[in-house]
């Protein structure tokens, strides 16, 4: 049975989570401080974790940091902070989506099904990707094994970092906007959260581009989108 964890101090909105998820079959667990739920996120194995920002003792950006430095599992920020500079924030420590109370319960759940069907294709638990290597100027991308080495170094990329890229160089010379990039790779519609696209991005040129304020592969056209260019 899929498990997720739910680390909310309002026992009343975490009540309401865990009963949606229940009624969709899932195994919740809950917790109300940021300490205990640290604890079960690196302690036990769960397939998902919903994660509120305002919390007793630890808040959730140090835990989604936490979390993403030991573990590869969607993270789903559910928080009252409305502000673009907080969600860049989620995103950037590893959040794969961010949604504000007051929110839906069913489109919560709808979204952490879409997030668990993804992770499971990223991480090779469907359909093997291609038995091919993508080879562009010092850069190599092993479909079959999922690495990545930049100019003959491995480099270590998350799950979603190397579906982009992967997504990119398998497309090269195209142009994709931040809302094409976002439904193909995360697997939904944008909802305003597109800001998690620009985040991976520059992740992915810290990693590959020898000068990342210059690319060379992943070049923004400005005004349309991306461009993987070889």
């Amino acid at each position: 049975m899929t498990r997720i964890l739910i680390i909310e101090d309002e026992t009343t909105i975490a009540q309401l989570e865990r009963d949606y998820f229940e009624l969709n079959g899932f195994s919740v667990d809950l917790c109300h401080t940021g300490k205990e739920g640290l604890q079960l996120a690196l302690r036990d194995d769960y397939n998902l974790i919903i994660l509120d920002l305002q919390l007793p003792g630890i808040d959730g950006f140090e835990i989604c940091r936490q979390i993403r430095e030991a573990k590869e599992v969607p993270i789903l920020i559910i928080s009252a902070k409305k502000e673009e500079i907080d969600k860049i924030r989620a995103f950037n420590l590893g959040a794969d989506d961010y949604i504000t109370k007051p929110f839906s319960p069913s489109e919560i759940v709808a979204r952490a099904k879409a997030h668990l069907t993804r992770y499971e294709r990223l991480l090779g638990k469907q359909e093997a990707p291609p038995k091919d290597v993508i080879q562009i100027r010092g850069l190599a991308i092993d479909k079959a094994s999922r690495r990545v080495f930049v100019r003959n170094k491995e480099v270590v990329f998350t799950s979603r970092e190397f579906g982009l890229l992967e997504f990119l160089a398998s497309n090269p010379n195209r142009v994709f906007s931040k809302d094409d990039l976002f439904e193909r790779i995360w697997g939904m519609d944008s909802n305003g959260d597109i800001a998690t696209v620009t985040v991976h991005i520059r992740r992915l040129r810290e990693k590959i581009e020898a000068d990342p304020s210059n690319p060379q592969y992943i070049e923004t056209v400005w005004g349309a989108g991306y461009r993987f260019t070889v």
